[in-house]
């Protein structure tokens, strides 16, 4: 298993907890309450390759950049590198296999930033991070739980290649509580 993610950022000094250690109180589906608030916690590992950098970028992201070995060695990124847009799909899918689908999870309204602060490179093996930055109740739904989260997408020399910060909701177990 590759090292902790060195941080700079919100909670660089928090605790951290891997996602397989979150649980439901009655060992079902995690809910609002079960998210703690200003912890990391780890999930999954994704090998990347240059097979799938250039058949996603030959499919999605049609730029030389992302599928030239001779135009990205000219290029800004300096060698071939995914796409962006293949990193957040990757993201998702490490997302949703680490504790998405173990949620309660409706969905998120929107998206608040996304950054690609450097290149992921064939042969990068991505891990994954999240913290739950604030929580609250919907003031008009409030069966409903909102998670503001930064997600973090590290490679294995602990750079963070992708940062986002969205707006998770989440069922409650215990809608007339406060959280």
């Amino acid at each position: 298993m590759p090292e902790p993610i060195a941080r700079s950022e919100p909670g660089s000094d928090a605790p951290t907890v891997t996602a397989d250690t979150l649980s439901a109180p009655d060992g079902g589906k995690l809910h609002f309450e079960d998210f703690p608030r200003k912890v990391w916690v780890e999930f999954g590992h994704k090998p990347v390759s240059e097979a799938e950098i250039v058949a996603f970028a030959e499919e999605f992201d049609f730029q030389p950049h992302h599928m030239d070995p001779e135009v990205t060695a000219r290029s800004l990124l300096g060698g071939l590198a995914a796409s962006g847009w293949h990193t957040c799909c990757i993201g998702m899918r490490m997302i949703c296999d680490g504790y998405l689908l173990r949620s309660a999870s409706l969905g998120a309204n929107h998206v608040e930033e996304v950054k690609w602060l450097k290149p992921v490179r064939p042969g990068d093996v991505l891990s994954g991070r999240f913290m739950v930055l604030d929580a609250r109740t919907s003031r008009s739904k409030p069966a409903l739980g909102i998670c503001h989260m930064l997600i973090e997408l590290a490679n294995q020399r602990q750079e963070v290649v992708l940062s986002w910060k969205v707006f998770q909701f989440l069922t409650r177990r215990q809608p007339g509580a406060l959280p």
